[in-house]
């Protein structure tokens, strides 16, 4: 082959290449745009629910659990980032002291609780006795046996007083939560979320998996029902996780069909979805 068909050769792979690339970038930009526009409707959407539930003096409580780096900081982010800081609360308790301890183990959330004409978010809850303190052995036999004897009927007192209650679970695969566990490490911003926890999440996440199902089924009610957002797409989920909030109450000037949630990626817990792969194993 000669030396100018080999530069012309060489120059044409460059140029599809370059092609490839930029159709990759332009995708990228056109995809970053649409969840921006997306984002700022729904936020304009929890703007105008919230103004209703000032107007009417109602109490929300939207409880997000899920495994280390499941998004819940993100998407909490995103929910409240317009709210008026008066009546929105984000509550995210650190370990209990000796004397919380010493308390009935639902005690310490009770003052965190919504009142009227406020919207609050329990980034984790008194579910962290079903999850980390029963596969860290943080709690003994008989408190885990205790708090599922006791939290059906604590929430249900909580509805009944007129607290609409929303319990949503982040769900992410096993390798999804190794790739941001690594991404923590190298993030100088994101310093603060690593724990020694974080180390061992991997390590028991057949733990983990075993205690949630065992969550869902003991604490799942009609009332209260666990809400499943698959999150290994984070900006999907936060899309997906307002809609699921929004989609769940009436509000004056609802954009019904900009709040339909994608029921493959937002979906009340049932057994059958721990078998057919709707939910992690």
């Amino acid at each position: 082959m000669s030396r100018n068909k080999k530069n012309s050769t060489t120059q044409s792979l460059q140029h599809d290449a370059q092609e490839t690339q930029d159709a990759h970038e332009k995708n990228h930009s056109d995809e970053k745009a649409h969840y921006k526009a997306e984002l700022r409707a729904l936020q304009i959407e929890l703007v105008k629910l919230q103004r209703d539930i000032i107007r009417k003096n109602e109490k929300i409580l939207v409880i997000l659990e899920g495994r280390d780096s499941a998004g819940k900081d993100g998407s909490i982010k995103r929910i409240i980032e317009h709210l008026s800081p008066r009546e929105t609360r984000v509550v995210a308790l650190s370990k209990p002291s000796d004397k919380e301890e010493s308390q009935w183990y639902f005690q310490r959330y009770i003052e965190h609780l919504p009142s009227a004409a406020e919207m609050v978010f329990f980034n984790r809850s008194w579910y962290n006795r079903a999850g980390v303190e029963k596969v860290m052995g943080f709690c003994t036999d008989q408190q885990y046996e205790e708090f599922f004897a006791e939290v059906n009927n604590f929430e249900g007192m909580l509805v009944r007083s007129g607290i609409h209650l929303f319990k949503f679970y982040l769900d992410i695969s096993r390798d999804e939560q190794k790739k941001r566990l690594e991404s923590r490490k190298d993030d100088p911003l994101k310093q603060w979320k690593t724990s020694p926890i974080d180390e061992k999440a991997l390590k028991h996440w057949k733990d983990y998996s075993e205690a949630r199902n065992i969550m869902f089924a003991r604490s799942h009610s009609p009332f209260a029902p666990w809400i499943i957002v698959n999150a290994n797409d984070k900006k999907r989920a936060r899309l997906q996780l307002i809609k699921g909030i929004l989609s769940r109450l009436s509000y004056s000037g609802k954009d019904e069909m900009q709040v339909l949630p994608d029921q493959s990626i937002v979906f009340e817990y049932e057994a059958l979805y721990l078998d057919n792969a709707m939910i992690q194993e």
